[in-house]
C-alpha cells in the first residue's frame, strides 16, 4: 500500500470514528475516549450509557461486496477487542458492566449508519 493511500484510509477511518462518536453521543452515550491503544488491539472509542461502560468497534467499507462492516468484525477481531477490552479495565482499577458495540458504515455517510449493541457475548 502506498504512503498516500495509507493516509487517505487514516483519515477516513478518522472521519468514520468522528461521525460514530457524534452519533453515540446524540444517542445519549458519553464519550470517555478515544483510540485506546494497547499490546492487544485499539479500542476505537470507549463511552458510558448510564453505568454501563461501552467499548465501540467503528467499521467503515466502501462497498457491502464480501459481507460489508459487519463481515469484517472477524472471530480474531473480536478476541484483539476482548483483550483491549480486559486490559483497559485492569488499567481503571475496576470493573463496571461493561458491552462491546459496533457503529457500521458502508460509506461516510450519518444516513448509511448502523449501530449494533453487544456484538460479543460476556460469556468469554
Amino acid at each position: 500500500m502506498s504512503p498516500s493511500r495509507t493516509h487517505a484510509d487514516q483519515k477516513r477511518g478518522r472521519e468514520a470514528e468522528a461521525l460514530a462518536a457524534a452519533f453515540l453521543a446524540r444517542q445519549g452515550l458519553v464519550i470517555v475516549a478515544h483510540n485506546v491503544r494497547s499490546r492487544y488491539g485499539e479500542i476505537d472509542i470507549v463511552a458510558r450509557d448510564g453505568a454501563t461502560l461501552v467499548f465501540v468497534e467503528v467499521r467503515l467499507r466502501g462497498s457491502p461486496a464480501f459481507g460489508g462492516a459487519v463481515a469484517s468484525i472477524t472471530a480474531q477481531k473480536q478476541q484483539r477487542l476482548w483483550r483491549a477490552a480486559q486490559h483497559y479495565l485492569a488499567e481503571l482499577g475496576q470493573e463496571p458492566p461493561c458491552r462491546f458495540d459496533a457503529v457500521l458504515l458502508e460509506a461516510l455517510d450519518a444516513n448509511q449508519l448502523c449501530w449494533q449493541r453487544d456484538i460479543l457475548h460476556a460469556s468469554r
